[in-house]
């Protein structure tokens, strides 16, 4: 689709950030803002729909009051490029990604609506923009949302061929390494202290996990797994069999790392709790 460039003055080609949360400013309800960040002030959004082309979903870290935190990030083209964020554990977007996990061909125009729930939560409905169809599918307990992830994003990348094309965002600077990275969003999904990295880097005598082999880097994420596993099995090899089959082997294979982590974890909750 090409669209006719305006000449002139204009503001510069930045994406405009809606952060989902329902609340109230100067006696104007909203269930999504936009932020000023210089003026540290949520700017309302009365609307409550945005009709677009999604074009990328990504994870990404924010830090917030000193703790790392998993965002998701649900990128729209339409009049300007969008990018909804919200926590990945929300209804939001757990809503979101129920509905779209049912599409399958994304070079059609989406209408995402955020509805209001009770005690300040928000839940996203997701409609055909041509029809006007809501796009529905049932909740389950079992659902494996890394895998609901995974899926949309392959889906989105055969079709990024055929959707209006939109500038990609860097999810940090540039000047972070790739493996520095890494480690960082292991240990935000793990929710594993940030001071017990920093102790294990300075028994390697390093500072940043790009500066270790390889190796050494899989030793760390190994163990920070596994810490977190400490009170998940019954068994003391248990959580060391089932990283090697569900997240070692998985990644050899070609599995995205941090999604074969999150289905381990749930897999280990579910042992634990009895679900399977």
């Amino acid at each position: 689709m090409i669209t006719e460039i305006k000449l002139g003055l204009c503001n510069p080609p930045e994406p405009i950030y809606l952060f989902v949360n329902q609340g109230e400013v100067d006696g104007e309800s909203f269930v999504w803002y936009k932020f000023n960040i210089s003026q540290e002030k949520k700017i309302p959004v009365t609307q409550r729909a945005l009709t677009g082309y999604l074009s990328e979903l990504r994870l990404t870290t924010k830090e917030f009051k000193g703790k790392d935190n998993l965002k998701l990030d649900i990128v729209v083209s339409a009049d300007e490029l969008y990018v909804i964020r919200t926590g990945v554990e929300t209804n939001f977007a757990k809503s979101f990604l129920l509905a779209a996990s049912l599409i399958q061909d994304f070079s059609k125009p989406l209408i995402i609506v955020a509805n209001a729930g009770d005690e300040n939560t928000v839940f996203c409905n997701l409609y055909d923009a041509a029809s006007k169809t809501k796009i529905y599918r049932e909740w389950s307990r079992d659902l494996d949302w890394a895998t609901i992830i995974h899926d949309i994003q392959i889906l989105l990348a055969g079709n990024s061929s055929t959707t209006p094309s939109t500038p990609k965002l860097s999810v940090v600077p540039q000047a972070v390494h790739p493996q520095d990275l890494r480690v960082k969003n292991i240990r935000t999904l793990l929710d594993y202290p940030l001071d017990l990295v920093k102790e294990w880097l300075e028994f390697q005598d390093v500072d940043r996990p790009s500066l270790l082999h390889i190796t050494k880097i899989n030793e760390l994420v190994k163990t920070m797994c596994l810490a977190w596993a400490a009170d998940k099995c019954d068994y003391p090899n248990q959580a060391e069999s089932s990283y090697q089959n569900l997240v070692v082997d998985a990644v050899t294979s070609g599995a995205d790392e941090l999604a074969a982590i999150n289905r381990w974890m749930q897999e280990l909750q579910a042992v634990k709790t009895g679900a399977v």
